[in-house]
């Protein structure tokens, strides 16, 4: 066997092996699943780097706290200011996306505000890849993640240098094997609107939309998570 057949065998093992364990956690969980869905494997992707993941999250955490606040009545103008001085400190700013750019520009209805809020939900994904929670807080979507825990993961950090000595990156095959799990999971919520016989557990759909948003992105080429499609 020549070298590269040896690397396509090995390719296609890794392929069967993902599949085969997102499928047993499914089965689990009691979710159906679609028997031939594509896979995604690492020789088509490029994990973004640490530090554009760690800015990443920050900046959007940062500008979550904002969205939380004028959910609740807060006031914009008293709260702008404090926002811009922690992307600073954090040296973040210029990896705000396109609707947090919107919300900062004070130029929000409810809907940007709701939406900036689920952010929390990609960003758990982007912590759980920079090793900050475990698999079982992350691969269980029944519920949405603990916001609190989400902003402490800035409020312990002094500075940018400080939360990124925190972080160690997982290779990008168990961000793919976890990409795997989230993308059938989507399948089989989104299956459901058209097939209400389909079983999708406790799988709580937005949630598993979002956290599936920010595990595409991280092996994704575009720089704003929203340009990336969701299909199914």
């Amino acid at each position: 066997m020549t070298n590269e057949a040896a690397q396509v065998a090995n390719l296609k093992l890794i392929l069967l092996k993902r599949r085969v364990a997102t499928f047993k956690k499914m089965k689990k969980l009691k979710v159906d699943h679609h028997q031939w869905l594509p896979m995604v494997d690492s020789l088509d992707v490029k994990l973004k780097s640490l530090d554009v993941i760690c800015k990443k999250a920050i900046a959007s955490i940062i500008v979550v706290q904002l969205a939380m606040v004028l959910n609740n009545g807060g006031d914009f103008e008293k709260y702008k200011d404090r926002i811009l001085k922690l992307l600073d400190k954090y040296e973040c700013r210029d990896y705000l996306n396109g609707l947090e750019k919107q919300l900062l520009d004070g130029k929000y209805d409810s809907k940007v505000i709701l939406n900036t809020t689920w952010q929390n939900e990609i960003c758990w994904s982007l912590f759980w890849a920079l090793g900050l929670i475990k698999d079982k807080a992350l691969d269980l979507p029944f519920g949405v993640c603990d916001a609190n825990k989400v902003a402490g993961f800035l409020v312990n950090a002094e500075n940018y240098e400080a939360f990124k000595r925190k972080c160690k990156l997982r290779n990008i095959e168990e961000i793919l094997d976890m990409l795997d799990l989230f993308y059938n999971y989507h399948w089989a919520c989104v299956d459901k609107t058209i097939n209400p016989a389909r079983r999708t557990g406790k799988l709580d759909s937005d949630v598993v939309w979002e956290r599936r948003r920010g595990l595409e992105w991280l092996v994704s080429e575009e720089d704003d998570w929203f340009d990336i499609s969701l299909d199914t």
